[in-house]
């Protein structure tokens, strides 16, 4: 049996959490080692395992693989969520690549201070709402399939699901007058392998809170 893979990051979110979502969707069992001190970080660093002495870092089939974009491309290949030929690879790109420059907002979020916190969460909002959410629900209404592309699950549909509940927790009304996705986040969701994952005691992470924030401006001297 080969080993599962191990996920070097520390116990939040941030960058390794589209990468939880993906394995999980595949039915992959993985294991996490947390990063929880500046020590630990050293570790790694010291023994060579982080090619930019950065993390998210995963060990898997014999590799200690880093930057996120590439992980998701190697799991998405590996577990048959990358489209089946060039053209359905690049827009699975294209659509992904945009879900990441949402979701980087949401990840920088927490990081900002009270005094900049309103006009960011203004900023995701608008975006959101008014270039993100209307440019996906397009691509669904244009082919009317079931999933983003290829009418197959993709790695798209999951971090595009994974996306939509962030924008759900931060205003679940954002979601109003797309019901295409509604309708793509309700059958993602209730795919065996994604509906495990969102229960409660699964590897699936919290909002980031300040405990938790406290600790990784530490360990990544942020």
């Amino acid at each position: 049996m080969a080993e599962k893979p191990v996920l070097h990051y520390f116990n939040a979110r941030g960058k390794m959490e589209s990468i939880r979502w993906l394995l999980a969707a595949a039915g992959v069992e993985f294991e996490e080692e947390f990063i929880a001190s500046p020590e630990d970080m050293a570790k790694l660093k010291t023994e060579g395992s982080v090619m930019f002495q950065q993390v998210p870092m995963v060990e898997m089939d014999g590799m200690k693989l880093v930057q996120s974009r590439a992980i998701l491309n190697y799991i998405a290949t590996k577990y048959n969520l990358y489209g089946q030929d060039a053209k359905e690879r690049v827009l699975i790109d294209m659509y992904t690549e945009g879900m990441t420059d949402l979701n980087e907002m949401f990840i920088l979020l927490p990081m900002a201070s009270k005094e900049e916190k309103p006009d960011k969460i203004a900023t995701i909002k608008d975006k959101t709402k008014n270039r993100y959410l209307p440019a996906f629900e397009k691509v669904l209404k244009s082919h009317g399939q079931d999933y983003l592309v290829g009418n197959r699950l993709s790695r798209a549909d999951i971090l595009m699901v994974e996306l939509l509940y962030y924008i759900e927790e931060l205003d679940a009304s954002l979601l109003d007058g797309f019901p295409l996705l509604q309708a793509l986040k309700t059958r993602i969701s209730n795919l065996p392998n994604v509906k495990k994952f969102l229960q409660p005691g699964s590897q699936r992470k919290p909002p980031l809170d300040e405990k938790v924030l406290e600790e990784a401006r530490k360990t990544f001297k942020l």
